[in-house]
């Protein structure tokens, strides 16, 4: 399906972005978590909200909800592994599916992971970012998932069912739970490597030779997500209307850089709707 705008990212700047393309009358996506941003969620207390003050994290997102809800907004609760520029539109990757989209708004908040030695190089090359996509290339071989939550778990149990094998690197404290057939080892990976077909993953503990390594984290850097896309360390250049050096691709929001601001965000969200709206209508007429 094509929609005029792909939102990615349901913090402040993607849902203004949201209510804003809304009222403009654009068809749009709204990619991302129902549980909206976990730094707002988790914000004791906001003072410099116009409106709300001295508003808590959890009390500021159930009001963007219920705007949502208003607005009758839904939001795509899916991974977006790859965004391609495709000339006069996007197609996005969300898990089997492509979604294809005018104009995208990244709004994806800072990345502050960092990938692995070898990982950047080895992407669609023995690594990748979505089991849901990529498990049938893998029947019956020998596979690893890194996982950064616990939601994870879903992708390597499912994985689990095609794969051959399926080691499972956990990167965070809870105890996994997953089928008997997924062995959890509590390594910390380090690096990666290419041997033939192979991707070497090198631990802590040692070496472990795969077919293929799944990285799955909760955002993906946007250098990596969207190829071509110019960046500045964890942060996108954009100018006054939020656009990148991609045409059709604006960003909003921390990922824009200093200040971390939800007032911020929520403004830069609206300008970024309205620059697409802009573009959108600008490639009509032309």
């Amino acid at each position: 399906m094509r929609y005029d705008i792909a939102i990615i990212g349901t913090g402040p700047a993607g849902l203004s972005a949201a209510l804003t393309a809304k009222k403009r009358n654009k068809s749009f996506i709204l990619i991302g978590s129902r549980h909206l941003s976990v730094k707002v969620e988790k914000a004791h207390l906001i003072q410099n909200y116009l409106g709300l003050p001295s508003v808590s994290g959890e009390e500021l997102k159930k009001a963007f909800l219920a705007h949502l809800d208003a607005e009758q907004i839904a939001i795509t609760e899916n991974r977006v592994s790859q965004v391609f520029a495709m000339g006069d539109y996007y197609a996005l990757q969300l898990g089997e599916d492509i979604v294809e989209a005018t104009a995208i708004i990244l709004a994806t908040g800072v990345v502050t992971g960092k990938t692995f030695p070898g990982e950047d190089a080895l992407l669609g090359r023995g690594v990748s970012y979505c089991a849901t996509c990529d498990a049938t290339l893998y029947r019956g071989k020998d596979t690893a998932v890194i996982g950064y939550s616990a939601k994870e778990e879903e992708e390597a149990a499912f994985l689990a069912e095609i794969a051959g094998s399926v080691v499972y690197y956990p990167m965070y404290k809870e105890e996994p739970a997953l089928p008997e057939n997924v062995k959890v080892l509590r390594e910390k990976p380090v690096s990666f490597a290419k041997d033939g077909r192979k991707v070497v993953l090198t631990t802590d503990a040692g070496e472990a030779v795969y077919d293929g390594v799944f990285v799955l984290r909760d955002a993906i850097s946007p250098g990596t997500l969207v190829p071509g896309l110019e960046t500045e360390g964890a942060h996108v250049p954009v100018d006054r209307r939020m656009a990148t050096n991609l045409p059709g691709c604006f960003a909003a929001g921390d990922l824009t850089g200093l200040p971390y601001q939800y007032a911020k965000a929520a403004g830069e969200g609206n300008v970024a709707a309205l620059s697409a709206v802009s573009y959108i209508d600008q490639l009509k007429k032309a």
